[in-house]
């Protein structure tokens, strides 16, 4: 009889990145993996897992070499049947879209993969994280060589394409900061790509929000009701974010600002 994985187990350096795979856990196992290696653990285990820079008191290590970083960042721990990770260094910890967990603040995390990045002066460092949401098959052992698949993005008319590929091409290209451009820069850029169309800050602004309104229902934060002001660029930065992560738009959709492009379309429903 197959023994069941201990709550607690070291996962060692050699095993890779945990987004291509892990070994078999029960539902709920938490899986971190730092600079030298990680840990796995159940969520029944009782078990807080630390991290930071001190490798003796930590059970998995982020950032030796950074002074930066704590001794002991953070730690993850099992709350109300759900892992939840707490910063207590001086550094920040941002997420995938570019939310930041502060000092002497808490996130639940999702059960999915997610790499966490303890956000220094000098550098990055990239700490991995695992939840797992089903157990394994003999069919998921084999994904390293299954065939890759496309994500499912969302439905663009071209005209709306075109005019969020303009103003979201900072981060397509990529700049090291992005943000999106202004409603001028984006109707001059239009009218360089389409001088009869006579573009116009407002026309932009407009198609882009009835997008912005359209995707609300299943894309969070693109709504004014959802933000606390100020604004700012949020509402357009975090439609932006949505539609790359799905690959939706993508480096190759820059094409359209040096062609000509195609004539306006009913918009998706």
């Amino acid at each position: 009889m197959r023994k069941p994985p201990r709550k607690v187990d070291i996962l060692p350096k050699e095993l890779g990145d945990l987004a291509d795979g892990l070994p078999r856990a029960v539902p709920g196992t938490l899986h971190v993996r730092g600079t030298n290696g990680g840990i796995r653990v159940a969520p029944d285990s009782g078990f807080d897992v630390v991290f930071g820079r001190c490798e003796p008191d930590v059970h998995v290590c982020v950032g030796p070499n950074d002074p930066y970083v704590s001794r002991r960042h953070g730690y993850f721990t099992y709350e109300d049947a759900q892992w939840v990770l707490y910063n207590l260094g001086k550094l920040p910890i941002r997420l995938p879209g570019g939310r930041l967990v502060l000092t002497g603040h808490r996130l639940t995390l999702p059960v999915a993969y997610t790499p966490l990045f303890v956000v220094g002066p000098e550098q990055e460092h990239l700490l991995e994280v695992q939840i797992v949401l089903t157990p394994r098959t003999p069919d998921s052992e084999n994904r390293q060589e299954a065939d890759t698949r496309e994500p499912t993005g969302w439905r663009l008319s071209s005209v709306e394409r075109l005019v969020l590929v303009c103003l979201g091409q900072r981060y397509l290209r990529p700049e090291p900061w992005p943000q999106p451009l202004t409603w001028s820069q984006v109707a001059d850029e239009l009218g360089r790509v389409q001088p009869e169309e006579r573009w116009t800050a407002k026309r932009a602004a407009h198609i882009v929000t009835q997008t912005r309104k359209r995707l609300s229902a299943k894309v969070p934060g693109l709504l004014e009701e959802e933000i606390p002001p100020p604004l700012g660029n949020t509402l357009n930065h975090n439609l932006i974010t949505a539609l790359l992560s799905t690959s939706t738009i993508g480096p190759s959709d820059l094409r359209l600002l040096d062609e000509p492009a195609p004539s306006p379309e009913v918009p998706p429903r």
